[in-house]
Formats: structure tokens, sequence, C-alpha cells
């Protein structure tokens, strides 16, 4: 799933199942859809009274002449309809504001839950397609939410209302005008099948398109600096036509259905007429009850045309909220267990007992690996590229559970503390840090955010960082764009270290942290984490294996284990695999 070349694996649910899911979340607001539905009740009954007032008013006052009758049901009728509109008016301002309120809780549920998703959850599939569920699939469920409440009951009622009116009044006439009914509800449920399974599609192709854009901007330096222009418009040209092609079919189907309803309300009002005058005779209806009649078939084939319009945004809207429960029903493969407790200070010591992993099943990255780290010690981790260097550091943060033996920390399995309680006493730094859109104090103190103006300050000169930014024009005040295009690769990398070490950190994990600041530089924040991290135990993954000198062990990673482990002076004179890595770098 993780590209924007493969269609996400369809939810194979009904809409009929997703989408009470949906509404059970308007039940928050009972009193306002209760207040709603009153004023619905209202208009609605107005609509069908409407008919009756007509069929008085030509019976009883136009056709005898009675002119202050016909006088006084106009006032009645005047003043329901003006009541019904205001009631109208009122009805939608007020689901407008309840759908929107419901959707901001919706979508915040999902970011919610997306944000304690674990990491293999996010190595699965594009950061685009993700977004597409938060934005795109989100907005598409307001009109559905709202339509629900203003759409699908009154209408609803209407068409029920208007069956039991004709049926009362003339049941033979009634049985004329509607009966066209059984074709079309055979034609609705074909086209709906049909119009389901193409929004299904666009939305999987919206999601491809979503996850292409947001991976080419991510890499639009690389695109240009080898002139991939052409090859990249070529792929987005493909995109917005898969999508497009599925919209048009999905269109087409939805627009079958007014054809549909339009084909069986001309036969039915014709047959109305048919059977009125050629079977019953006109004596035997009065011309009142012929024209309430012609008003109540419009009543019940336009809200049939209305619940068609509404049952096209029902299936895309359904399509849309699969994808959103779809991920809120992703349950995290890292979880606190119910008896999980806080992990108390931590003092350093780390341990490994007979450690596995692998990201696939069956594949594994790391075998049978022990050892034992104390604490405040440095350990250096290097070896060839894959072998499992980043894989130890981030099963240490448990950003990942083993899949055999134990990671111990001062004693106690990771898996049987809080992740919170872990997590916040660790400092991660790695190669690409991200920094966020905002000033340079903002971004430090996002190691710490109730950080004092001193701390900050004494994290960032801890490091060097501070003299370079009081080098700008707007100092720590220096405003960034989101990955800070604004700094030096070096300079980026000296902010981020003054925000893990703000974060203060009992064990601190370093993963290729200094590849981007000079030998200088470089020099002067080793002299800095020195002297902080005293006392703290930390794991330092480096290629450049002149930045692990001062480390207290160094471990060869390859194979799926340790294959070499010692302090730089016996590494070096074992003349074993750390020896040839070094020659072979220095060379």
């Amino acid at each position: 799933m993780n590209s924007y070349k493969i269609d996400e694996q369809q939810v194979q649910k009904s809409s009929f199942e997703t989408m009470p899911r949906l509404f059970r979340y308007l039940f928050k607001y009972k009193g306002r859809i209760a207040l709603v539905l009153l004023m619905m009740a209202f208009g609605t009954t107005v609509d069908l009274v409407n008919p009756l007032l007509n069929e008085q008013a030509v019976d009883r006052y136009i056709i005898p002449g009675n002119v202050p009758g016909l006088v006084k049901i106009v006032i009645i009728a005047a003043a329901l309809n003006t009541l019904a509109v205001l009631a109208m008016k009122m009805r939608m301002l007020l689901m407008a504001k309840t759908s929107n309120k419901v959707i901001q809780e919706l979508r915040q549920e999902l970011y919610d839950h997306i944000q304690g998703l674990d990491l293999a959850f996010f190595d699965s599939r594009p950061s685009g397609k993700i977004l597409a569920r938060i934005i795109g699939d989100t907005n598409s469920l307001k009109d559905i939410i709202e339509n629900a409440v203003t759409t699908l009951i009154p209408n609803l009622v209407t068409v029920i209302a208007v069956v039991v009116i004709m049926l009362v009044k003339n049941w033979k006439l009634a049985l004329a005008a509607l009966c066209t009914l059984p074709f079309l509800i055979v034609g609705v449920f074909l086209i709906s099948v049909m119009a389901e399974k193409h929004w299904k599609a666009k939305r999987q192709k919206s999601s491809n398109m979503n996850a292409f854009i947001n991976e080419d901007l991510s890499g639009i330096k690389i695109i240009q600096s080898f002139r991939a222009e052409k090859e990249t418009d070529t792929t987005f040209r493909q995109l917005v036509w898969d999508d497009r092609r599925e919209f048009i079919r999905a269109v087409r189907w939805c627009d079958a259905f007014g054809s549909w309803i339009d084909l069986c309300w001309s036969i039915g009002t014709m047959m109305l007429y048919l059977v009125g005058i050629k079977l019953l005779g006109i004596e035997g209806v009065s011309i009142g009850t012929y024209i309430a009649f012609g008003t109540y078939v419009g009543m019940f084939w336009q809200p049939i045309m209305n619940l068609s319009n509404f049952y096209n945004q029902f299936v895309n809207a359904a399509s849309g909220a699969e994808r959103i429960f779809e991920i809120i029903d992703t349950e995290a493969q890292v979880t606190d267990k119910a008896e999980a407790g806080p992990l108390p200070p931590i003092q350093g010591k780390v341990e490994f007992r007979n450690v596995s992993f692998g990201y696939k099943d069956g594949v594994d990255v790391l075998k049978d690996v022990s050892f034992s780290v104390a604490q405040g010690e440095t350990i250096a981790l290097v070896g060839p590229t894959g072998a499992g260097k980043s894989t130890v550091v981030n099963l240490v943060s448990r950003f990942y559970d083993i899949q055999g033996g134990a990671i111990l920390i001062d004693g106690k399995d990771i898996r049987d503390v809080k992740l919170e309680s872990l997590r916040t006493q660790m400092g991660i730094m790695t190669q690409d840090n991200y920094i966020f859109s905002g000033t340079i104090r903002e971004n430090i103190r996002y190691g710490k955010l109730d950080a004092t103006e001193e701390e900050m300050l004494a994290a960032s000169r801890a490091v060097h960082a501070d003299d370079f930014i009081r080098g700008l024009p707007d100092g720590y005040d220096t405003k960034l764009t989101a990955r800070g295009g604004e700094l030096s690769g070096g300079q980026r990398q000296l902010v981020a270290f003054a925000r893990t070490m703000l974060s203060d950190p009992r064990i601190l994990i370093l993963d290729e942290a200094t590849s981007s600041i000079d030998t200088k530089t470089e020099l002067l924040v080793q002299a800095g984490i020195a002297s902080m991290l005293k006392g703290r135990t930390s794991f330092v993954i480096a290629h450049r294996l002149s930045t692990i000198q001062n480390a207290d062990r160094i471990f060869v990673i390859d194979k799926g284990g340790i294959v070499e482990s010692g302090s730089p002076a016996e590494m070096m004179a074992k003349k074993g695999a750390y020896y040839a890595l070094r020659q072979a770098q220095f060379a």
C-alpha cells in the first residue's frame, strides 16, 4: 500500500452498515435535532395541507363564486406558508452549525487516533493517503450529515403521507398514479450497486493522486536537479485521468437515477388521468379532487427525486466514511498493557535479552541479540547499511515491539511500562530532524514546552547553537518555514540538537546526528554533549568513525547480531570487523 501506484484495498462493507455509525455522532445533539425535526414536521404538514386547501378553494369558493370565503382561505394559506418558510430557514441554519460541529469532532477523533498509531502504520502507506482521509474524506461527509435530517426524513415522511392521503381519498386513482413504483424500486437497486462501486473506486484514485502530490512536492529539489519534470508531469496526468474516469463513471450511473424517476413519474401521471377519465368518468370525481391528486402526484415524485439525489451523496459519503472508520478501527500494534504502570526516573541501565525482531514476518533483522549497557555508558553502533543499527535504537524507544526476548531498562521490561513515561525520558536525534514552521525559539522549546527562557538558552549554548542564532537578524525570533529551508543543513542540526538537549533526556539516541555539521562545529558539539550527558546513557550511530572515538564501547552490527564489541582501543587491537571498517574508511 506504500505507494501512489497501488490502490488501497476496498473496505468490504455496505453503505447501510457504515452510515448508521456516522449518524450516531449526531446523537450528542439530540436537543438540536429534536428542534429541527419539530420545525420540519410543521413545514411538511403545511406542504401536505396545501393541496387540500386548493381543493376546498376550487370546490367550495371559486366555482360557487364565494369571494369572502376565498379571501379567508388565501389568508390562512399565506400565513401558514410564511411560517413554514421561516421554519425552513431556521432549521437549515441550525443543521449547518450542527453538521460542522460533527465534522470537527470526527476529524479530531481521526487525527488523535492517527497520532497514537505506531510507526508500522506509517511505514505501510504514504502520508498523502493519510492526508486524504483527514481532509478530503472528512469534508465529503458534511452535506450528508446535514441532509440526513433536512432532506431524508422530511422527504420520507412526505412520500408516506402522500400515499396514505391518496389512498384514503380515492384508492383507484392512487393505484393508477403509483403503478410504476415496482419498476422504480428494481431500477434504483440496480443503479445503486454500480454507482456505489464507482464512487469507491473514485475515492481510491483521489487518494493515489494526493499521495503522489505529497511525494512530488517533498522531493521537488531532486526532481528539478535531475530534470524529471516531464516524467512526473506524465505520471500526474495519468493519475488525474484515472480520477476523472472514475468520477465520470460514477456520475453517469447517478444521473441514471433522475432519468429513471422521470420516466416512472411521467407514466404514473398519464395513468392517473387515463384511469380517472376513461374508466371512472369525469363526473365521478370533482375538479378540486383532480387538482389535489395532480398536486399530490407531484408531491410524491418530487421527494423521490430528492431522495435519489440524496442517495448519490449517500453513496459518495459512504465510501469516504468507510475509509475514515477503517483507520479509526486500526489498532496500534505498540500499546500499553492494561496493567502497565509508569516508568520511574531512568537511571540508565539497558539490557537486551535474546531479542529477535523483523519488520516483516519471517524476515529477521535481529536474531537472538543480547547485550547489557551500564548507566552513563556511551555505546557506538557501527556496521554496514541495513545491518540493523537504527533498529536497535528504535526498539529501545519501543517504536516497534519485538517478536522474541525482552528489552529491560533498569531491570523493567519496557512492555510493562507506559509508553509516555518511557519516551518522555529519552532524547532522539536523527540525521533528518524535522524543523517546524515557526520561530527558532518555538522549535527549540518543542523539546520542553514549559521550559523557561534560561533553560532554552542553556540548551542552545550547550550545543553551540547560540552563536549562530544570535547572528541572525531576528535571533531566536527568526521565523522558519517547514523543514527550515532558511537555514543551512548544519544550522538545522544544531537547532534540533538544542531541542533534544532541552528535553533533558535520561537516555540519548544519536542516529547519524552530526552528519550535516562541519568538523569544527562537530568538535564543539561533541564537547557540549559530553558535558551535558555526564552520567547518562547514550547510543550513537555513526558512519563517520572519527566521531565515536570517545565512546565507551563499540558494537559492530551485522548479519542480525553483534559480531564484535569492545572499547575503541580494544577493537583496533583485535584487527577484526571494526578495524576493517576503519581502514576502509580512512583509506
